[in-house]
Order: C-alpha cells, then structure tokens, then sequence
C-alpha cells in the first residue's frame, strides 16, 4: 500500500501535502515525493528514503507557492526504492502528473504498445506507463483530462487509487479508486484527497469515500462531479461526517504509536462493546447479529478468513465459537482460500476481519464467497472502508485510528466483538444457561480493568527483554485459546526486531522444535492456571531438562511454573476462554522494548504497511 494526497483551494498547498504524508506514512515509507503548481509550472521533488528526508530535499528543490499540490508515500511494488521510481511520474510531454496506490497488472503489454508508438520510460514502475497511457488517450482521443482517465483505466487491469494533474488545465484534479482506498475532504472552497481521512481531519469533517469503479472531476470553486469508470454515468456521492479527531492520531506523549495502542487498550476494548453488552439487562444487543440471527443459527459451518494478526484473532474465535455455540469452524488464510477454489455452501457463514477494512485478499476472499452464495459477515476497524461495504452485515471494533504497523489494540477488540458474538448465538441456539452467559458478560466487563492491570508489567517486561534482545531466535509455546496467542507473540517480535521467532502449540514441540532449544534459547510460554496448565509445566520441564530458557507468561499467584522458569510475568486471572485478551499485552511489550533495545524503528518497521491492499 501506499499514502497519497492531494488538494485544491485557497490555502498553500504545499504544508497541507506534506503534513498530511506524514500522517499517511504508516501506509508505506520506501520513498517520498511532491508536486506543486505555482500558477505557470509544476514544480516537483522526490526521493528515496522517509518523509523527513523528503521535508529536508524540499527546502533546497522548491520554493514556490500555490493551492494546488499533490503527494505520495511509497511502498514499493515494481521497481525498487529510488528516486527515480519514487511518484509523482510524469507523462512523457510533462503536462501530466500522477501519483498511485496499487498494482497495474497489464503494465507491461501497454508499456510495449506505448514504447512502439515512441514513448520512453525512466522508471521501472508500472504507474509511468499508466500517466503516459493516459496522455495517448487524451492525445489521439482529443479528449479532456477526465475522460482521458475514464478510457484508460479501462484498459487496465489491476487496482489504484489515483491523482491526476493536467498542467495546461491547471484547475481541476482527477481522481479515481479501483481495490485501493480514497478518499475526498470536502472544505468551503476547497478539496481534499488522501488514502484515508487523516491528513484533513482539522480542515473539514465532511468526506466521500469513493467507491470501487468510480472516480471524481474536483474542480476549483465547482462542484465536485463522481461517475463511474465503467459506463460514465453520474453517481450522487454520499457525504459522511467524521467521527474522527486530531487527539486520536497523534502520540500524546507517548514515544511510539505502538506503545500507545498498547496503552490505549483497556479504552478500545471498553468501547468496543459499549451499548452492545449490557450485563444487568443479561443481553447482547449487535444490529449485524440480531438482524441476521436466522442465517447463524442455521449455519453448516463458520469460516474465518483473514491475514496476519486478524487471522491470529479468528483463530482464538474458532475455539470460542466451538466451545460456546458448538458450530463447526475453519478459519483461512484470505490470500489462500481466495486461490484454493473452496467448497462453500449456501448455508455458510463466513466471517471476514480486516483492521484496516481494505485487505485485498480478504476483498477477494469475501467477493468468493458471496460469488457461491454465503453469507458474509465483516469485522473491521475503520468505518466506510472497502469491506464494510461489501459484506452483507457486519460489526466495527471501535478501537479507534492503529497507526502502528505492528498491530495492538485490533487483536484484542477483535476477539473482544468475535466472544460477543458467539455468546450472543449460543445464547440464541439454547447451546449455553443463563448463568454462564451471564458470568461470561460479567467477566467480559471486568476486562478493561484487567488490561490496565496487566499493563503495569511494563517495567518487569523491560527488565526481561534486556536479558534476550540479542536472541538471534526465539520459541513461543501457547496451548488451547492461548496456542494463537503463541503465534502473535512470535510475529510481533519478528516485525518490529527482526528476530526470528516462531510459534507452536505446546504439545508439538517435541514433533520437531525441541531440536532447537539450547541455553541460547528464549522460550516463551503462556501458562495460565486454567487449561491445560499440567500439561503446560510438563512441556516447561522438558525445555528446562535441554538448557532452554523460560520466559513464564503465567496467572497472578503461579509458584509451579515460577519454580521452574527463568523469568515470569503475572497477570490476572480469568476465564479461560478470555485468558488471550490478557496473555497478549506482555508479549505485546516485550516485543516493543526489544525493538527498540535494538533501535529498530518500532511504528515502521522494514518493508511493511499498516495494510496490504495489493496481492
């Protein structure tokens, strides 16, 4: 994925361009660049490296005014991160600049044509061949710039989300969205254009969320005109107000993002079932579900599909489901299931979760699914997002904006809205007695108080993390509700360290990983006092016979596994089916410390995005 933005008005352009690339640069920082009209000529500069590096060449490249400007922050998909590939790309005239999000998979058949008919290329990205593509267009065609990008993007076949300026028109920019997010601020006199509402959130809250298939004419002091790309009909564009404010983008004291979001999780889990669960009343009230109840009650089975740390979520959800409401779950790779052609039936649900909502395996996943007749039921984070729109029903988290890559406060509020869900069906289906639902949603409302609880672990988690930051390995041992949590640990500590680690149920050490471990070795494992637990200590015994050394994520008051282990970091306790909510935050914290032990850039770490909405 990639950040772009753009505007048009009265204000300077340029602090409102690159202010908001900052706040977009969690979507991809490979690269940076900006251009400008000045009233006579584009100006324009780029380059390899962050937005700060960016921020730095600007002050030596351009010194001109104006209240037109567009930007990108790059995460590279054809051709490396250079100046030359970074965007904005020119046409080969100079009159036309773009700058896009996605992936343009015919690039290289039009990439010959346009070479035959005499076009050159300096770049290696497919992006220089769509901007050149459109100016033929508008060239042989004689049509306007708008129309131009309507014919072309018709000959493509890929995703984007796109700008586009037309120097010898220097009054309008064209946008359009195909698989990639945009979005349009709508101001007094003036636009906004961006990947997501971030960069404009203190100028306007009125915003359209484009629609896949459409794109947009935003002209000066005009009204702003949508149509759809396929047939050019007219679209009445939808306008939405912000829930969004600037507080919840930035630090607020914090070092990091990711430390906030982890601090921030009590909050997001608290708000997430807000007015959903009401534990004196005995009930759980969610639109999505109660309106739809019918299609869970009678569904085959439950298939979960996700990527990364969503789909750590929906694993913990297949044993939550199985245990609470007794349906059969299988939870998918999206990017697999979308490739693998899957027996869906009719009488299926499927359970999308995305943070971000624009996944693009998990899109088309979902388009699969729908395509042989299942229900489809969305999670995610960001409301107006691509996922929310297609799925059938669905839920939002309310975790508020995850500008961290390495996801926090999304995994616990997913498994937070998916244990609301399937207490709320196995309430429906008679499969539990009141009681335990009940002390299930009192349990669940003691919860954030128990995240904050566990989060003064930070120090002894600083403590620990000193010992094994120069780990080159690591093992994580989680078994039942927690083998997930095993599984997220070990990804949070290869994205932001670079640590290898990896996770497995307990009991499959000795299939295989138990040949790893030596004195070298850090061994995380989650052993709550609830499930399995003598198991557990067995695999913790058989570490400690081979030198291993164990890093215990155990239940307040443990003596059993603090006898054996090296470390050990307490939290408190619960129901078992809840325990992940809780094992999470100090592997969550570990992790950080470590990164940033190593100075590793813990908010954006090396060759990620926040979400990939590419394949």
């Amino acid at each position: 994925m990639c950040g772009i933005v753009g505007y048009i008005g009265h204000r300077e352009a340029y602090p409102v361009v690159v202010q908001g690339l900052e706040r977009l640069e969690y979507r991809g920082y490979d690269s940076a660049g900006i251009a400008l009209y000045d009233g006579t000529d584009v100006k324009f500069s780029k380059t390899k490296g962050k937005v700060a590096d960016l921020r730095a060449k600007l002050e030596a490249d351009i010194t001109t005014t104006g209240g037109i400007g567009i930007g990108h922050t790059r995460w590279a998909t054809h051709g490396v991160p250079n100046d030359v590939n970074s965007h904005p790309h020119f046409s080969n005239s100079g009159d036309l600049v773009i700058i896009h999000n996605g992936i343009i998979e015919n690039y290289d058949p039009l990439r010959q044509e346009l070479i035959k008919r005499g076009y050159t290329f300096e770049s290696d990205t497919d992006t220089e061949v769509l901007v050149n593509l459109i100016e033929d267009v508008k060239k042989n065609e004689g049509v306007k710039l708008g129309k131009a990008v309507q014919i072309a993007l018709n000959q493509t076949i890929g995703a984007y989300a796109i700008a586009v300026f037309d120097k010898t028109k220097p009054d309008e920019i064209v946008v359009a969205r195909l698989g990639s997010p945009l979005a349009i601020g709508v101001g007094e006199d003036e636009f906004f254009i961006a990947s997501d509402a971030t960069p404009f959130i203190e100028y306007t809250k009125k915003t359209i969320y484009l629609k896949d298939g459409e794109m947009a004419v935003i002209r000066n002091h005009k009204k702003l005109k949508v149509r759809k790309i396929k047939d050019d009909s007219l679209v009445d564009p939808y306008i939405e107000e912000l829930q969004l404010n600037l507080e919840q983008i930035e630090k607020g004291g914090y070092d990091h993002f990711m430390l906030k979001e982890i601090y921030e999780q009590p909050q997001a889990i608290k708000d997430t079932f807000r007015g959903r669960m009401l534990v004196k009343e005995g009930i759980i009230k969610m639109a999505g579900i109660d309106d739809n109840i019918e299609k869970f009650k009678n569904a085959r089975r439950i298939i979960i599909i996700a990527c990364g740390t969503s789909w750590h979520a929906g694993l913990v959800a297949e044993y939550i489901f199985e245990e609470f409401a007794r349906v059969p779950v299988e939870v998918e790779y999206a990017s697999e299931f979308r490739y693998r052609n899957p027996v869906v039936f009719k009488d299926d649900v499927v359970i999308a979760i995305s943070q971000s909502g624009e996944t693009a395996d998990t899109m088309a996943a979902i388009k699969l699914a729908k395509k042989q007749g299942a229900f489809v039921f969305g999670i995610c984070n960001v409301v107006g997002s691509s996922i929310s729109r297609i799925t059938d029903a669905g839920a939002y988290t309310h975790a508020g904006p995850e500008i961290g890559v390495a996801s926090t406060k999304a995994f616990t509020t997913q498994i937070t809205i998916l244990t609301l869900i399937a207490l709320r069906l196995a309430q429906a289906t008679g499969k539990m007695a009141d009681s335990e639902f009940r002390s299930y949603l009192q349990e669940l409302e003691r919860i954030p108080g128990k995240v904050e609880k566990a989060l003064k672990c930070n120090d002894q988690a600083e403590l620990v993390a000193a010992q094994y930051k120069d780990a080159p390995n690591a093992l994580y041992l989680g078994r039942g509700y927690n083998f997930p949590v095993a599984l997220e640990g070990a990804l949070k500590l290869k994205e932001i360290s670079y640590i290898h680690a990896e996770g497995y149920p307990a009991a499959e050490m000795k299939h295989g990983p138990i040949a790893l471990i030596d004195e070298m070795m850090p061994v995380f494992v989650i052993a709550m006092r609830k499930g399995h637990y003598e198991k557990v200590v067995s695999n913790i015994e058989e570490i400690k016979a081979r030198s291993g050394k164990i890093i215990g994520i155990v239940t307040e008051g443990d003596t059993e596994v603090k006898r054996l282990a090296d470390h050990i970091i307490e939290i408190p306790e619960t129901l078992e089916p809840l325990t992940p909510i809780l094992a999470t935050i100090p592997l969550q914290l570990l992790s950080y410390h470590i990164a940033l032990m190593l100075d590793k850039n813990v908010d954006q770490p090396r060759n990620l995005a926040k979400s990939v909405t590419v394949e």
